[in-house]
């Protein structure tokens, strides 16, 4: 699918035909839509595919006139049997008349500009257009971090009590997603890196200070990662311990009920048999049976208690 808008008194509005100073949005272009951009845009082939492969790294590349940036971005997925988050290439590419951005999904950070919720939007300002992009890619991965975080906490409350393997599986999803975040985000400094030294979106002053932030976020999403996925790390190996010693717990209880209620039990089954046993004849031997097979069971659930067994 592909879009063109442009902006008009400071609002984005979508047009029918491409123009100069316009943007030029791709969502899982079909091979139709492919040629038509390729015909219509003198960009290198490889830059409008690029963007469709999902393990491509982020990059910067200058061909001439055409700047070529291709950025891993945050993306929600919401699969319950898989990591919840992953990343996905975004590409942007421009010249001196036109923007275009391709993906193969739907993503949160289009979506931002098409809702016309980015502020200082020019479609024909094409580097701030770009800083915007990387600015607001910064801001999602800063807020799936902390919704990660929230939800580590809620399986940390959890797991306190938990004998189950699934809590640990939760645990591992989201540190696959860290992952996952760790290795883009280090793909997209290396990505402004090379923008910085190309010196080509540091013209205006305001870019120049709209750069600095972008680092700035970006430098602060690493920072978070790295400290969130060395938690989870810990946590992962501290409460699968705790999980086993949950487990150990109760196997102890069961043990020790088990023998507590032996004892009655073989006292019971030595005076159930059909031969003579001694004080069968007595009024009272049920009451003396059953007052031995309490004490018994009383004085092995003090030895225990006392030898900290249990």
């Amino acid at each position: 699918m592909i879009n063109i808008f442009r902006t008009h008194n400071r609002r984005l509005e979508e047009i029918r035909t491409p123009e100069p100073g316009c943007w030029i949005n791709a969502v899982d272009p079909t091979e139709d839509e492919l040629n038509w951009l390729i015909k219509e845009f003198p960009f290198t082939e490889e830059y409008l595919h690029d963007p469709l492969d999902i393990d491509e790294k982020a990059r910067a590349e200058r061909d001439e006139d055409v700047l070529f940036t291709l950025i891993k971005i945050p993306h929600f997925q919401g699969k319950k049997d898989e990591a919840p988050f992953v990343t996905i290439p975004l590409g942007v590419i421009m010249n001196n008349e036109y923007i275009v951005t391709i993906a193969k999904e739907e993503n949160v950070i289009i979506q931002e500009f098409e809702n016309n919720r980015v502020k200082n939007l020019n479609t024909a300002k094409h580097y701030r257009f770009l800083l915007l992009i990387l600015l607001k890619t910064a801001t999602k991965y800063l807020m799936h971090l902390r919704e990660i975080n929230k939800t580590v906490d809620q399986i940390e409350d959890d797991l306190q009590y938990s004998m189950r393997n699934q809590d640990i599986f939760n645990l591992l999803k989201y540190q696959k997603v860290l992952i996952y975040y760790t290795t883009a985000l280090k793909s997209n400094e290396l990505m402004m890196a090379r923008l910085n030294r190309l010196q080509l979106i540091r013209t205006y002053e305001e870019d120049e200070e709209l750069f600095q932030d972008v680092m700035t976020e970006f430098q602060q999403a690493i920072e978070m990662t790295n400290i969130a996925n060395n938690i989870l790390m810990q946590m992962t190996t501290a409460y699968a311990s705790i999980i086993n010693n949950n487990m150990n717990k109760i196997i102890k209880t069961l043990t020790l009920i088990t023998i507590v209620l032996y004892v009655p039990t073989l006292i019971a089954s030595f005076f159930g048999m059909n031969v003579q046993i001694p004080g069968q004849h007595n009024p009272n031997a049920f009451s003396l049976i059953l007052g031995v097979s309490l004490v018994l069971s009383a004085v092995i659930l003090i030895v225990f208690l006392r030898r900290r067994w249990f």
